[in-house]
């Protein structure tokens, strides 16, 4: 199948890619002509789901399984948990390039089964693991084998037209979402199942020795399915007999970064990618956080609530809102536009603590009219994540090219990833325990990081290379 995955093949002239001043603003997000192959897509995004998946599982079990095998002091375990949760993005990293290479090369699809195979076997072995160090290997293992994120969102950008796009994205962004709220799910549900139930797993010495390997199981046969499904009924998106006609011979890395808007376009992503990692690592804290120090004081059932709307709300935001909205104005106002909302984003819990240390009735009825207002209309600011991943598409200089983009992306993206939410977590807690700004240091460096994103998409091309 040819691959549609530029803007520059596209014959459309501008008013037909981006809309005009006589498009409807909820006007729909693709033609009668444009339609996106849902059956593929869904297939794409049911393997989107395996890398958070994979990723987030182990967060709810994490800190009890290092004590228990490492034998540790509750002070030690911290430490070892955050080198464990860290060795998937780092070994991740330093492979994302050649799955990359491979994709160009051998074809999308291998390259996507055989990852997401491979990544099927690495939870269960972690729930076999024994010892830290086996812990830290097994880690390692699947992030080594986890490219498949980076293969399907090339093949998404295969799969669509300028004009289905946005859409297309937006499911691959909602998929996302739902792996990294199923991993946590299904990681603490099913751990230690002997204890939490003994009618059906009290018995079973496997799980009585191994408590953490059903929850390793369960992700396993998820992502195997997924593996399954795309095996038998995903379509190779790589023609390399359209792209012999296409001309387009492989580029180096230099080659590649020399490009018109590509370092530009990374710089973007890194910079969207930075905001999002420190947000989800300072929120839970925040939340947790008493009021005298700067939070919010959240119960656990408040803050899964909280969490829970959130991401229905950036579903929503993501699904229904980006596509028509991007369709009716491009992808660089849009950006622009969350670069100028994300501000007040993060500056909208400075409020919310404020209100809360008023202690009056009326404060916390105020409290509560910000809190919804962030957790829906604020959550708008996530469509950043599909316009970087946009203009990714838009400056890759031949489809050809796209693995390689996206590895060399999703590559900056997993170095952030590993040390972002670490030094993220101290800053914040310099900043309460020193209290810094009423202890909301953190909250005022993420307003001033993320205005930087109104003046950055100036950086892009004003035209699809």
């Amino acid at each position: 199948m040819a691959s549609h995955s530029h803007r520059a093949l596209d014959p459309s002239p501008p008013s037909q890619q981006y809309g005009d001043e006589n498009t409807p603003l909820l006007a729909p997000s693709g033609t009668e002509t444009e339609k996106l192959p849902k059956a593929q897509i869904f297939l794409l995004c049911s393997a989107r789901v395996a890398e958070p998946l994979a990723f987030f599982s182990i967060f709810p079990f994490i800190a009890q399984m290092v004590q228990r095998n490492g034998k540790l002091a509750e002070s030690d375990v911290g430490f070892y948990s955050g080198l464990i949760e860290s060795c998937f993005s780092l070994s991740q990293m330093l492979c994302l390039l050649l799955w990359g290479r491979l994709a160009d090369r051998v074809g999308r699809k291998p390259v996507l089964v055989g990852t997401l195979a491979g990544m099927a076997i690495g939870p269960t072995l972690f729930g076999l693991a024994k010892t830290i160090p086996q812990m830290i290997f097994f880690r390692s293992l699947t992030g080594v084998l986890s490219g498949s994120g980076l293969v399907v969102r090339t093949m998404i950008g295969d799969h669509s037209t300028p004009q289905t796009r946005a859409a297309a994205y937006s499911w691959f962004g909602f998929a996302g979402n739902v792996g990294v709220l199923l991993g946590p799910l299904v990681g603490g549900a099913l751990a230690e199942p002997a204890r939490n139930m003994p009618a059906l797993f009290g018995e079973v010495e496997l799980f009585i020795e191994h408590p953490y390997l059903l929850s390793g199981l369960a992700v396993s046969v998820i992502i195997a399915v997924a593996a399954i499904a795309t095996a038998l009924g995903l379509e190779e998106t790589l023609d390399s007999k359209t792209l012999g006609r296409e001309a387009a011979p492989t580029l180096s890395m230099r080659q590649l970064v020399a490009s018109p808007g590509v370092v530009a376009a990374l710089a973007i992503y890194s910079h969207v990618m930075m905001l999002a990692f420190i947000f989800a690592a300072i929120l839970p804290l925040a939340l947790f956080t008493p009021i005298s120090l700067g939070g919010m004081s959240l119960s656990t059932a408040s803050i899964s609530a909280y969490m829970a709307v959130q991401g229905a709300s950036q579903a929503l935001w993501l699904v229904l809102v980006f596509p028509r909205l991007q369709r009716r104005i491009g992808t660089k106002p849009v950006l622009r536009l969350c670069g100028t909302i994300y501000p007040f984003f993060f500056g909208g819990f400075i409020v919310m603590n404020a209100l809360l240390r008023q202690g009056s009735g009326t404060g916390r009825v105020l409290f509560w009219l910000v809190g919804v207002s962030v957790v829906t209309i604020g959550q708008g600011v996530n469509m950043a994540a599909t316009c970087v991943q946009l203009n990714i598409q838009d400056v890759s200089p031949h489809p050809s090219s796209l693995g390689l983009i996206n590895a060399l992306a999703l590559t900056l993206a997993s170095a952030i990833r590993s040390f972002a939410p670490a030094v993220s977590t101290v800053v914040f807690a310099f900043g309460v325990r020193n209290q810094i700004l009423f202890g909301h240091l953190a909250w005022a460096l993420l307003m001033l990081l993320s205005s930087a994103l109104i003046i950055m998409p100036a950086m892009l091309p004003d035209e699809p290379i």
